[in-house]
């Protein structure tokens, strides 16, 4: 009896994790939708500053069990400032984009950040990198030059912030495989106190850029961190409850639901340029992702 129940509560489980990834997925695009929605009234800074700080609260108890010295006092400080700061630009990066471009060639650039990541490991972490992810990587770029369709007009700041952003992106999740002993509230205290410092800044920086926050946009402008860190959460979770190479894939949803909301809430038809690049980049990030799978199979 016990060998025939161990593989369905084993299935079971593998199932939760997949509506949790997809659950995940949906949440965070809903959050682009309110925060390009919203980024259309308020400063970026502004949006970034209210939004950690919600973060923050909502987090407060499990900083409060951890015990605020042991998140400060960390091994490595100057990269946990820098991760937290990339981490930091790329949201700011982020949400100044979708302001300007649909949310879909927006997602487009960012779904790159794993080949980018590919790319910088051989040079920043010392790791071996073959000639099929090599190729992989080649393939990737030319989906992000695909869907930028290079020309004098496409080079706009909205363009060049997107992919900035996505560099940062890139960067901080390498220093994060650099930091992989660090515990999880620790780089989660860093990453959300980073961007209230640096948004604080920003609207210390620009105070004409501040606008008078009506009491219903306060609470909409909280829950972009509340529901952030919640998808976050349930991306973890489902990490917990099945295989990575079952439910890390499922992240590429992202992309549907840019294209579906951007269409529903903002009326943007999504470029064939676009469609086809992120064609390119989907196909390349799992390539790589599946490669890098079966190579921690052999070793």
């Amino acid at each position: 009896m016990t060998d025939i129940a161990a593989p369905s509560s084993a299935t079971g489980t593998a199932r939760l994790g997949v509506l949790l990834m997809l659950l995940g997925m949906v949440m965070f695009s809903l959050n682009d939708v309110l925060g390009k929605w919203l980024v259309a009234t308020y400063s970026v800074g502004q949006l970034m500053l209210i939004r950690s700080i919600a973060a923050l609260v909502v987090l407060a108890p499990f900083f409060w069990r951890v015990g605020f010295r042991r998140l400060v006092e960390v091994e490595r400080p100057k990269l946990h400032l820098l991760r937290s700061f990339l981490f930091a630009f790329e949201a700011s990066g982020f949400y100044f984009a979708v302001a300007y471009m649909p949310l879909a060639d927006a997602m487009t650039y960012w779904l790159a950040a794993p080949i980018y990541v590919a790319a910088m490991s051989p040079l920043l972490l010392g790791e071996k990198v073959g000639w099929r992810r090599w190729t992989a990587i080649l393939v990737g770029f030319i989906g992000v030059v695909i869907a930028l369709e290079p020309s004098k007009d496409t080079f706009t700041l909205p363009a060049l912030i997107a992919i900035a952003g996505s560099l940062a992106f890139s960067f901080a999740m390498v220093l994060g495989r650099s930091l992989r002993a660090a515990p999880d509230t620790t780089l989660v205290f860093w990453q959300v106190a980073g961007a209230a410092i640096f948004s604080g800044i920003w609207c210390l920086a620009d105070p004409a850029g501040w606008a008078p926050v009506r009491s219903v946009d306060f609470g909409l402008l909280s829950l972009l961190g509340i529901v952030a860190m919640s998808a976050h959460m349930l991306v973890n979770r489902s990490l917990k409850l099945a295989d990575a190479a079952t439910v890390v894939p499922l992240q590429y949803t992202l992309l549907l639901w840019a294209v579906l909301f951007g269409w529903m809430f903002f009326g943007d038809a999504p470029r064939p340029a676009m469609l086809v690049g992120a064609g390119f980049i989907v196909a390349s990030g799992l390539f790589i992702f599946f490669r890098e799978q079966q190579l921690k199979r052999r070793g």
